[in-house]
């Protein structure tokens, strides 16, 4: 009975919210439409500004895309922008000739029939000379209205060939390899003149798997400034690329995408669908279909302040050989911690901190481990080589070291990575 009775006064006090305003409602548009017209026009005004004309005009007439035009719209901005870049050399001219080893050779002249030693021929090659032909080709792209363009390394990998750009209204440059980055499969390139359309450069740490990307490139040396839509596939994939002219070379976080990279690809922008580059289309899976990779445009653009500021792409140094810890290696070691870079001898014995390196300023030795550096702890997904790779010569960085039981927090100045390590 006392259930019933709550549920009673609840239905009770609803009923009596509802006509209540009801009745509200009704007695407030009666009003409204019994006022003065000064009333009604002052109320109108608040309802104007609360709304304003310009607002829902401009709302019904704002354009809607569709993801097609979308696309369309930014490829029509962008290619302005992507070349192909074609590497040209001095290649030896061959000829064939013939010769009769016995023309002159009095003992098989004499009994070998005349006829016949005159249809003895044996072909020879000798070089005539040389011409210059087109050996490679790849696509690159603009990012600065000055003449800087970006590619990969491969693409430009002769030392000794020449080097050009053909652009999309079919214009042919000749273009200068400032800079080849020793480690990532980057290089970029410069051309004369001002007044070049470019792209500008996106943010791939924000780069989200599933996002629409478009890919644009030079494909099979052939088709230039062909374009192709997918998706991000992937983040921090580790692949293994061959047909750079150093040999395989490992490339780590790229981004994988199903968008069709080909070769002759290499070197293009991949798009996001706001016309940015977020990275640079690299390398592509042999016997797998859409299965893509491009290097995130973040580390591009250290490279190109580096160029910018030195005239060349420098990588910083720290200057010690070290172990990744993990878990097994905690254990096996008898550690107190399961992550950081454990300083150690290298396999020849090398010492584990470099003579004159900046680690030996400041103190480091065999047996340390750093646990952070600049504030982010060294794990295996965030290896110290990786943390490295990201700063630029001269940067100070606070290492936090551990030693024995005792911490220590260390500032170290990144020095350039010497050419023979």
């Amino acid at each position: 009975m006392e259930e019933l009775t709550k549920f009673q006064l609840v239905l009770l006090v609803l009923l009596v919210s509802f006509f209540t305003s009801l009745v509200t409602g009704i007695v407030s548009v009666t009003l409204v439409n019994q006022a003065p017209a000064q009333i009604t026009q002052t109320i109108s005004r608040v309802i104007e500004r609360v709304i304003p004309n310009d607002f829902v005009a401009n709302t019904r007439s704002a354009p809607i895309l569709t993801s097609e035009e979308l696309v369309i719209n930014i490829v029509a901005e962008t290619l302005p922008a992507v070349v192909s870049v074609i590497a040209t050399k001095d290649i030896p001219v061959i000829e064939q000739f013939f010769i009769n080893p016995f023309e002159d050779d009095d003992v098989f002249g004499g009994l070998i029939p005349p006829e016949l030693i005159q249809e003895f021929r044996v072909p020879q090659f000798r070089q005539k000379g040389t011409e210059k032909r087109q050996i490679s080709s790849g696509t690159g792209f603009f990012i600065s209205e000055d003449g800087f363009l970006v590619t990969n390394r491969h693409v430009v990998g002769d030392k000794k060939a020449e080097y050009a750009i053909l652009m999309n209204d079919g214009r042919r440059l000749a273009a200068e390899v400032l800079a080849r980055d020793p480690i990532q499969d980057i290089a970029i390139l410069k051309v004369k003149g001002e007044g070049f359309s470019y792209i500008r450069l996106g943010d791939s740490n924000r780069i989200r798997v599933g996002q629409s990307v478009v890919a644009i490139g030079n494909v099979l040396g052939e088709f230039q400034n062909t374009v192709s839509i997918g998706v991000v596939s992937g983040l921090r994939r580790t692949v293994i690329a061959s047909g750079a002219f150093s040999g395989p070379e490992i490339l780590q976080e790229v981004i994988q995408t199903d968008a069709a990279i080909n070769p002759g690809n290499s070197g293009g922008p991949l798009l996001d669908l706001m016309g940015r580059a977020i990275g640079i289309n690299t390398a592509v899976a042999r016997g797998a279909e859409n299965v893509g990779f491009a290097l995130p445009i973040n580390i591009i653009k250290k490279a190109i302040k580096d160029v910018r500021e030195f005239g060349e792409i420098r990588y910083a140094f720290l200057g010690i050989r070290y172990l990744m810890i993990t878990p097994e290696i905690k254990e096996q070691k008898d550690l107190s911690v399961d992550y950081g870079a454990l300083l150690i001898k290298g396999k020849n014995g090398e010492a584990a901190v470099v003579n004159g390196s900046p680690a030996m300023e400041v103190g480091l030795r065999e047996g340390d481990i750093i646990l952070e550096f600049a504030g982010s702890r060294i794990t295996k997904e965030s290896t110290l080589a990786k943390l490295i790779t990201r700063r630029r010569v001269g940067d100070n960085i606070e290492l936090k070291v551990l030693r024995g039981s005792e911490e220590l927090v260390v500032e170290v100045t990144l020095s350039e990575l010497p050419n023979n390590f």
